[in-house]
């Protein structure tokens, strides 16, 4: 299988009767671009690997759901995004925290980028310095393409909060970025 090539039918069929070398190859050919979903929303490389872990335990688990309508891969990466809201709510719940209007990003929060770090491991860095809930409402919104209704929805607070906290989050993720060019 190549990577970036569809799944076909008989492929996910496979999957569906358990055989292993199936399950195997869904696993190498979307683990990447899976773990690059998890790692947006998380806090760190090791918390994106426990929601990749359980992203790809939910795609095995619910993949009779997945009825051929749309990409495989879009159905795939709404399973991993799920989890990732799922893992950050319960950490909500464990840890409960101030309001994060009152949140400000110290200024050594940014540590310093080295300039051949790649780009895409620079905005990943940066965003995993970003608080919880300004991280998840910039994927969903920027990332993700979901509208402010629809994350309201999803995170269970207003519309307004939604529009603040990606605005927040956009001033926050400016602010990181410009010290992270000067050092």
């Amino acid at each position: 299988m190549k990577y970036g090539s569809r799944m076909s039918s008989a492929e996910i069929e496979a999957c569906l009767r358990g055989n292993r070398r199936a399950q195997r190859a869904l696993y190498e050919r979307y683990k990447g671009r899976m773990f690059a979903v998890c790692l947006r929303y998380a806090g760190s490389h090791a918390e994106a690997e426990d929601i990749c872990q359980e992203g790809f335990v939910r795609v095995f688990r619910d993949l009779a759901q997945y009825d051929g309508r749309g990409p495989f891969e879009g159905w795939m990466r709404k399973v991993f995004v799920n989890a990732a809201l799922q893992h950050l709510e319960k950490q909500r719940r464990r840890i409960q925290t101030d309001c994060l209007d009152g949140i400000d990003v110290p200024d050594d929060a940014a540590a310093p980028l080295f300039d051949d770090t790649p780009p895409a491991e620079r905005l990943i860095h940066l965003l995993q310095q970003l608080p919880p809930g300004f991280r998840t409402v910039f994927n969903l919104y920027v990332l993700e393409g979901y509208t402010h209704p629809e994350i309201a929805e999803i995170l269970g607070i207003s519309v307004g909060t939604s529009k603040s906290q990606l605005l927040r989050a956009k001033a926050h993720l400016r602010r990181l970025l410009e010290k992270s060019l000067i050092e």
